[in-house]
């Protein structure tokens, strides 16, 4: 495929392959971030109380719980090295089928762990195994499918393309979050404790499976298939990043961490703090009334994410980013003031409204990083890009506001450290110059590289 044909406007309607490239990249990122995202639902539910024994009482067990969470962070940037480096090397669709492989068998195997009563110490060692595996899979599967779709794109609509994969994590969120309040609605508290909240962990089987033939059917990316043709100039693509484009990677890394650690708020630690107990620091809500609200206020991220990478083919990426951050920054207090009135309605709203400015600088993502690299590291680049700020933004993001919680007892002191991240990320998506219309083809490495 020729440069000037690959980056040419769409003048018509979606082809069948650029349909099924779609397709592929929205199913496969749904259930990888559904399996993700199960874990962290049930890990500010009842893992705290289930896998970590002498301390699974009060607000040190949950900090411990949430930790889990973000010890799989760490792991993401050994799978965005070794999932970009293959992914450059030998294609994005044989790792986004590897990806989501690993996910499923992990995901799977984490609902039937025993737990701490039955098999002691061994509980959390292998829970914490299983989620380093959930991490390293996620750490490839994020930049196979956003470059997927991005290279598959019309020049002009690289947004909308790219925010396919985005709206895979709320809707997997929105997934894993409807079906806990199912669990919790259709069971007793004791059924749900004892063996409810393996259900969704081994649902993924099923998801899995529809997942691995929907990605099977994909073609592989255009601009790889470029690189095959050149295979000589793609000797060493991840020494390469490093040599020529460090800047790049510190930047996608930092523009990530404001939207990330309060996409891990909705995530995980709203529905903790809104459902836990009032003597440890908790509001006390009804669980399956926050799980619905929770599901509810995250269609708001959906909707917004969509937007954002539309409203990103028409003002520009960097523009919609800014525009993202700036909502987020407003309304970081004053969503606490909301949740803290343990109103339901209004722990809806406040969700709602966050995702707004999630949605906007979450929907250009895609677009912007591939648009950041050339292509034979693009692979490489955006992985350990997003793996880096997924790990200074959410990892340990629901762990630091439980902290900070516990220390201070006044909620609006989240707010105030997500704010500090908005003001961080700003400053480092404004330092990229607008990337809307680059060339993301081969001949543009080879500019680069001289």
């Amino acid at each position: 495929m020729s440069n000037s044909t690959a980056a040419a406007p769409s003048t018509g309607r979606m082809t069948r392959e650029e349909r099924k490239v779609l397709a592929g990249t929205l199913v496969g990122t749904t259930i990888e971030w559904y399996d993700f995202f199960i874990y962290a639902q049930a890990a500010g539910l009842v893992l705290a109380t289930l896998y970590f024994g002498p301390v699974s009482d009060g607000p040190l067990g949950q900090v411990v719980s949430f930790a889990t969470i973000g010890i799989s962070f760490l792991f993401r940037p050994l799978g965005a090295v070794v999932a970009g480096h293959l992914g450059d090397k030998i294609g994005r669709k044989k790792m986004l089928v590897f990806t989501l492989l690993m996910m499923g068998a992990s995901t799977a195997l984490i609902g039937l762990v025993p737990t701490y009563a039955q098999i002691g110490i061994a509980a959390p060692i292998l829970l914490v195994l299983l989620r380093i595996l959930q991490g390293f899979s996620a750490g490839g599967e994020w930049g196979g499918a956003a470059l997927l779709s991005v290279e598959h794109a019309p020049v002009n609509k690289r947004g909308l393309f790219g925010a396919y994969p985005q709206i895979g994590v709320p809707i997997g969120m929105i997934l894993a979050t409807f079906v806990m309040y199912v669990l919790s609605t259709s069971l007793t508290e004791e059924q749900f404790l004892s063996w409810g909240w393996r259900i969704p962990f081994l649902f993924s089987v099923v998801l899995i499976g529809v997942g691995y033939f929907i990605r099977r059917s994909v073609d592989e990316s255009p601009v790889f298939l470029e690189i095959q043709q050149r295979k000589k100039e793609s000797s060493a693509p991840l020494a390469q990043l490093f040599k020529h484009n460090t800047r790049e990677v510190v930047l996608s890394a930092l523009i990530f961490i404001a939207n990330n650690a309060a996409g891990y708020l909705v995530i995980a630690f709203f529905a903790s703090y809104a459902t836990g107990k009032v003597d440890a620091g908790g509001l006390g809500m009804h669980r399956p009334s926050v799980l619905l609200a929770t599901t509810l206020g995250s269609f708001g991220w959906l909707i917004f994410t969509m937007y954002g990478g539309i409203l990103s083919d028409r003002i520009g990426r960097i523009r919609t980013f800014q525009i993202g951050y700036v909502w987020v920054f407003l309304w970081a207090v004053p969503m606490f003031l909301l949740i803290d009135t343990a109103n339901i309605v209004l722990f809806a709203v406040a969700i709602f409204v966050l995702t707004i400015g999630l949605g906007l600088s979450y929907g250009p993502q895609s677009a912007l990083y591939a648009e950041m690299f050339p292509a034979r590291v693009r692979y490489s680049g955006v992985s350990i890009g997003y793996a880096l700020g997924a790990i200074l933004g959410g990892a340990f993001a629901p762990t630091i506001a439980q902290m900070l919680l516990n220390k201070t007892g006044w909620s609006p002191s989240i707010g105030i450290y997500i704010m500090v991240l908005c003001v961080i990320s700003f400053a480092a998506v404004s330092m990229v110059k607008e990337t809307k219309g680059a060339d993301l083809h081969v001949d543009e490495v080879r500019k680069s590289a001289r």
